[in-house]
């Protein structure tokens, strides 16, 4: 049995642990309340704008098209985007996401890797240091996007990607993260980014709406041209919005696992230190009996 001593000092590293993560969790269920509040605001948004291009793109086939919307049958070169966090203490929020690219990777993406044609762009530091140490190409990191979250640094990152499509640099772009459904639950997304598939459905559980004729003003190819850049920036931002909001859910549930952990193993702590302290006296008792027993004798 370990020392009196030894108990004690285990039980301080409990307790001040235990503040810790129960900081962590107060702060995570502040940032929650903003992360949450951003994407509830923007899913109506996202989704209405989908819905117009649904009805834009019916005419697609009528002569007006889109670099975004030709994709190859047989893509050459694949691009991978990546969105974990820059930092660990949340559950499996990480470890989901990369198992998910992983699991990509092996069954459609295999001769891309092989080939040494597949690409990743990884959105955070823990989906970075993963790929990277194991030899994967990565192409581009964002380590500082989420320190200070706006659609202008993420629509400059949009551009970079689409210009690169356009340029043939990649055939094909498909999207890893988090979506946020509540605070102890994430969803694995994958979906395909570029070419983009949004524009032909908006969802895949609902029937299709019926067409709504528009008025174009100046045309409808030039409109169409605009509204699918927009769209492709919009799906970017709101994946990273999803994955904030499921990170800092993810981490407030860990935390407020690990204080209540925490607090059951101070209670077995401070059982055997008692039991370590009764033993003790028991012991002195037993030997102050002797001692007199022995001087009486």
């Amino acid at each position: 049995m370990p020392s009196l001593k030894e108990i004690r000092g285990r039980i301080k590293s409990v307790r001040g642990t235990q503040q810790i993560t129960k900081a962590m969790k107060m702060v995570s269920a502040a940032k929650l309340r903003k992360a949450q509040d951003a994407i509830i605001q923007l899913r109506p948004y996202a989704s209405k704008l989908k819905e117009i291009l649904q009805n834009l793109s019916q005419g697609a086939e009528s002569g007006v098209s889109s670099p975004f919307l030709q994709g190859k049958e047989n893509p050459q070169t694949v691009l991978l985007i990546v969105v974990t966090s820059n930092k660990g203490l949340c559950s499996s929020f990480n470890s989901n996401v990369i198992k998910s690219t992983l699991t990509a990777i092996q069954e459609k993406y295999s001769s891309h890797q092989k080939n040494k044609t597949l690409f990743l762009w990884c959105i955070g530091k823990k989906g970075h240091e993963y790929f990277q140490k194991r030899g994967y190409q990565v192409v581009n990191t964002e380590f500082d996007l989420f320190t200070k979250l706006s659609f202008d640094a993420i629509a400059m990152i949009a551009r970079e990607i689409m210009s690169n499509y356009v340029a043939g640099k990649w055939d094909k772009v498909d999207l890893f993260y988090n979506e946020f459904k509540n605070i102890a639950t994430q969803i694995r997304k994958h979906e395909q980014y570029l070419p983009t598939s949004s524009v032909t459905s908006v969802s895949t559980n609902q029937p299709t709406k019926q067409s709504v004729e528009y008025i174009y003003e100046p045309n409808k190819a030039q409109i169409l041209a605009e509204l699918i850049p927009r769209s492709l920036t919009i799906q970017l931002f709101k994946a990273i919005l999803e994955s904030n909001a499921a990170e800092h859910g993810a981490r407030m549930t860990a935390m407020d696992k690990a204080t209540e952990n925490a607090q059951e193993l101070l209670g077995s702590l401070r059982l055997t230190y008692n039991r370590a302290r009764q033993a003790a006296i028991t012991k002195e008792i037993l030997e102050i009996v002797g001692g007199a027993e022995a001087l009486k004798g």
